[in-house]
């Protein structure tokens, strides 16, 4: 990898270990709703005028249906799940959680046919990974929090989804315009339920900086860079960055915010990611295929 292609892979693995940390500070004050729509708003801001002046938002015509079934799988849902997760449980382990997209992706990808074989080494891969999800719900999961759980869930869902959707339907529209029109479509959906929920009482600077924060830096900037780090050095090795940000957000966690190192993240957290990496492997081709 060249040193530009490293610089790009560091800062995004930084920055998307960073969402976490800002929106369970963000949380403290403010309703998931208001959290979400100025994420998107200050997402869309910052990436429409992009779109729009290098001519990519153009390109979107035809693709309009999609985008918007992607604005609401990738975003809509999961945004609010994940937010309203937060509210009841540690940064650090809805990270954790969030770090089982690539197994739910193994999954979909094979059960609709998108990659008909299951190697024995991803077979173990989606053992391992699901046992570590076990020790994270078994271990640090009280019965109050199961609900949260099941929030986080859809989000992993959604993000799973998101990338086949534009692999299959949007693979010929311009990435940037696509989530830069996403966002834009999320911030007109959520303006009504972030006026009903904004906030009447002071908020602390902290909050509104924490959620200027995650949509400039960790939604604007970071898809940027990911799009350059993609052309930098390719999609395959740029899915590795999904092993690095929940580390970053279990140390963010624990040395900001004081949440605890516990036994399910000490356990779970080593399985899920040696598990993802197995699960998520080119399966080896089969013998009778042709080669060249």
């Amino acid at each position: 990898m060249s040193r530009r292609g490293w610089v790009f892979f560091i800062s995004l693995g930084l920055i998307w270990g960073l969402p976490y940390l800002l929106i369970k500070v963000g949380v403290e004050s403010l309703s998931p709703f208001v959290v979400v729509f100025a994420r998107v708003v200050i997402g869309a801001a910052i990436m429409l005028p992009i779109a729009l002046f290098t001519g990519q938002l153009r390109q979107l015509k035809g693709h309009w249906k999609w985008v918007f079934i992607f604005a609401i799988v990738e975003m809509t849902f999961t945004f609010l799940a994940l937010t309203w997760a937060e509210q009841r449980i540690s940064s650090s382990l809805a990270a954790l959680l969030i770090a089982t997209v690539p197994l739910t992706a193994a999954i979909i990808a094979r059960s609709i046919g998108l990659d008909s074989r299951l190697s024995g080494p991803r077979l173990v891969g989606l053992g391992i990974g699901f046992a570590g999800v076990a020790a994270l719900v078994g271990l640090d999961v009280s019965g109050g929090d199961f609900l949260s759980v099941a929030a986080v869930s859809i989000t992993v869902l959604g993000y799973a989804l998101g990338p086949i959707i534009v692999d299959r339907k949007l693979s010929d529209a311009p990435s940037l315009a696509v989530i830069a029109a996403s966002l834009a479509i999320n911030a007109v959906i959520y303006a009504p339920f972030a006026w009903l929920t904004w906030p009447t009482e002071p908020v602390p600077a902290n909050a509104w900086w924490s959620i200027v924060t995650l949509g400039a830096l960790c939604t604007a900037g970071a898809f940027i860079i990911f799009f350059a780090l993609i052309a930098e050095v390719g999609p395959a090795r740029t899915t590795v960055i999904t092993y690095i940000n929940p580390a970053v957000a279990v140390v963010l966690g624990v040395l900001v915010l004081r949440e605890p190192l516990t036994p399910g993240i000490l356990i779970g957290f080593p399985l899920v990611l040696a598990g993802s990496f197995l699960a998520t492997r080119r399966a080896p081709a089969l013998e009778s295929e042709p080669h060249g």
